[in-house]
């Protein structure tokens, strides 16, 4: 756990649990208590680091995980940035660089040489945030669907 001007990153604990669902609600309208669940059982292979303001009060979260591949990644496996949130008054504190920080040092700490990550073509903030962090584009997709 990393502490700074009364915030601390650590990594979830249960009692996060609504917390990090009223942040991932944010992230992805639609989100589910099962999508939740889902990822927090995946062990090992991944992590979520919080940003804590208070006893109980989060206000940024960051979930990391492994990925066999990335695209435009040369090595494998990879960190992959699943999730990243910071509640619209927490951000511009450095609260999202402490974030992905941690979830950094994760990936190192598994021997990983790269973290990947994504976002919508237009959430144009947060693919400032990314670049602000080191993240580099490596392309743009555009995705089909077609019902049968």
């Amino acid at each position: 756990m990393t502490s700074q001007g009364g915030l601390a990153i650590r990594q979830y604990i249960p009692s996060d649990y609504a917390e990090l669902g009223r942040m991932c609600g944010a992230l992805w309208p639609g989100h589910t208590d099962a999508d939740l669940s889902a990822w927090l059982a995946r062990g090992d292979e991944a992590a979520v680091f919080v940003a804590e303001v208070g006893p109980g009060r989060l206000c940024g979260f960051a979930e990391v995980g492994e990925r066999a591949y990335a695209d435009s990644c040369d090595t494998s496996p990879v960190g992959y940035l699943e999730g990243w949130y910071v509640d619209p008054d927490a951000r511009g504190k450095s609260v999202g660089r402490r974030l992905i920080r941690a979830a950094e040092d994760w990936a190192r700490s598994r021997g990983y040489r790269e973290m990947a990550s994504d976002t919508h073509l237009e959430n144009v903030g947060s693919q400032r945030a990314h670049a602000r962090l080191g993240f580099e584009e490596t392309e743009r997709l555009v995705l089909f669907r077609k019902r049968l």
